[in-house]
């Protein structure tokens, strides 16, 4: 690979992946074509068939990139059951999958299905479409000057994240856990505070395996920078409450990473807590408006 595919984003203070130098958000036309793609969204329902995209040679070029660092990076640093999943997900190393043809797939296996965003969903849509076993997905690919890293979710990090998870029993049941919590509940707080947890869990989860911080979160899964420096990372045992806590960043790497010992242990930490929700729970957990760092990346 050539020094600017090995190339991640350094801030004026240091702060490895800040997305302020990212081509990405600044390159007039990559973002017409970004948006052209995401157009589709604006008037998509849950559940229809996602429309074909015809992807550029520099788009699929990107991800073969990307499909070659993050599938040597994910044998080191990634979890047991990531790595038996996306032997199942069977992520083609050649070409950018079709939604059809990822979602084709992971029915199969769990009865979940890829549904189509353009980028920023609302937490209530969001959330509560995987309780029916649809999770929304993009289309568009990262900008290609700097392809292993990216601001905002884009294909590759819902393939390479969320779609190896999706090929998952135990990762889909997580997913159908938070799913229908969010269907239960309308107050904007507590649908915040589902979406923390979320964050903290399967887009940033880590494992213990034999002393070791492996990656399970969708995020640090399709970000070859950030998976690669787990271990130099600040990483507490799991806990709802200290999750709810923690300020994070949702486009650059992340200062806290929480983890437990096993999937089982994020599925019943993650039940009890769930199962008690409300639309009156947002004060019992101390939680006010706008308690968690933002910044103007897609939250997806």
């Amino acid at each position: 690979m050539s020094d600017i595919q090995l190339r991640t984003p350094v801030a004026a203070d240091g702060r490895l992946g800040a997305s302020v130098e990212h081509p990405g958000l600044s390159d007039p036309r990559y973002l017409r074509r970004r948006g052209a793609i995401a157009a589709p969204a604006r008037s998509h329902r849950v559940g229809d068939p996602s429309p074909p995209v015809d992807y550029s040679e520099t788009e699929e070029q990107t991800w073969r990139i990307v499909h070659q660092a993050l599938w040597t990076a994910q044998r080191e640093h990634a979890c047991r059951g990531v790595l038996d999943a996306r032997e199942q997900a069977a992520i083609p190393a050649d070409h950018i999958p079709q939604h059809a043809e990822v979602a084709s797939r992971l029915r199969r296996l769990t009865g979940f299905d890829f549904t189509l965003a353009g980028g920023v969903v609302e937490n209530k849509r969001f959330l509560g479409s995987m309780a029916e076993g649809y999770f929304h997905a993009v289309q568009f690919v990262r900008h290609s000057a700097m392809p292993l890293f990216t601001p905002e979710p884009d294909v590759i990090h819902d393939v390479f994240g969320h779609g190896i998870h999706l090929a998952s029993p135990a990762f889909a049941d997580i997913y159908r856990l938070i799913g229908q919590a969010a269907m239960r509940v309308e107050d904007e707080d507590v649908l915040q505070m589902i979406s923390d947890v979320y964050w903290f869990t399967l887009e940033y989860g880590v494992l213990d395996e034999g002393g070791e911080p492996k990656a399970y979160g969708a995020a640090l899964l399709s970000s070859y920078g950030e998976i690669r420096r787990l271990r130099r990372s600040r990483i507490r045992p799991l806990s709802i409450r200290a999750m709810l806590a923690t300020k994070y960043d949702i486009c650059g790497y992340q200062p806290v990473l929480f983890s437990a010992r096993c999937l089982d242990e994020i599925t019943d930490t993650l039940g009890g807590f769930l199962e008690q929700l409300d639309d009156e729970s947002a004060p019992r957990f101390g939680r006010t408006p706008s308690a968690s760092a933002r910044c103007g990346a897609e939250e997806q």
